[in-house]
């Protein structure tokens, strides 16, 4: 009889075993998020200050939900980084489900948002409440990332909680790899808003 796991009760102990994922430790492997990344206009600053006000201000009255972390954050810096411009086009709540082989086992979820260009998944973003660790959201987002039916290029993802953000790499050639860029945090006295979205303009230029 198949079995039916929710994503979000997925670890990676449980990914390793099942799909022998990989954590990538060579540094070359995920440059994307530290190499040669375009700079941040003076147009943008303010944009990037105003994001990082409007979530401190928010986030002194808590509960700050999933959604509100979306409309406050994740929209404005997917539009800054071109995410809404052609060639893209985005999906969000997009329903998945994986299965390992001879498991007897199929994993179900929903992405937060699917960035694709021309049926390729390019970015694929996890979402969570502000309290919420994001130790947990990076092995669902690699399931999601695991699902996407690409398997010559690598599928980026971000995890975010509003105040803290890491960028994860996957590619699906023979052994699952993944890696993971370091964490993004607002609560620092420096921006980090300005990397995260040099981060993204580099994906979205790279892969336009």
């Amino acid at each position: 009889m198949v079995q039916f796991i929710q994503a979000q009760n997925i670890g990676l102990a449980y990914l390793e075993e099942r799909f022998s994922i990989q954590q990538a430790e060579d540094e070359a492997f995920f440059t994307e998020w530290f190499d040669n990344l375009p700079e941040i206009t003076d147009l943008e600053k303010p944009d990037l200050d105003k994001i990082k006000l409007h979530f401190l201000r928010l986030v002194k009255h808590p509960p700050l939900s999933e959604e509100t972390v979306k409309l406050v954050v994740l929209s404005p810096l997917l539009n800054l980084a071109g995410f809404y411009d052609e060639p893209f086009y985005m999906r969000g709540e997009q329903s998945i489900q994986i299965s390992a082989e001879d498991e007897g086992e199929i994993i179900r979820g929903r992405i937060d948002v699917l960035v694709i260009q021309e049926k390729f998944w390019l970015l694929v973003i996890e979402s969570k409440r502000s309290s919420f660790s994001l130790l947990e959201a990076i092995p669902q987002a690699l399931v999601y990332m695991l699902a996407n039916p690409n398997q010559d290029k690598p599928t980026f993802g971000l995890v975010t909680n509003g105040s803290h953000f890491i960028f994860i790499k996957l590619t699906k050639q023979n052994i699952p790899k993944y890696a993971l860029s370091d964490e993004f945090t607002l609560l620092r006295r420096k921006n980090e808003l300005y990397q995260v979205l040099s981060v993204l303009k580099k994906l979205s230029q790279s892969l336009s």
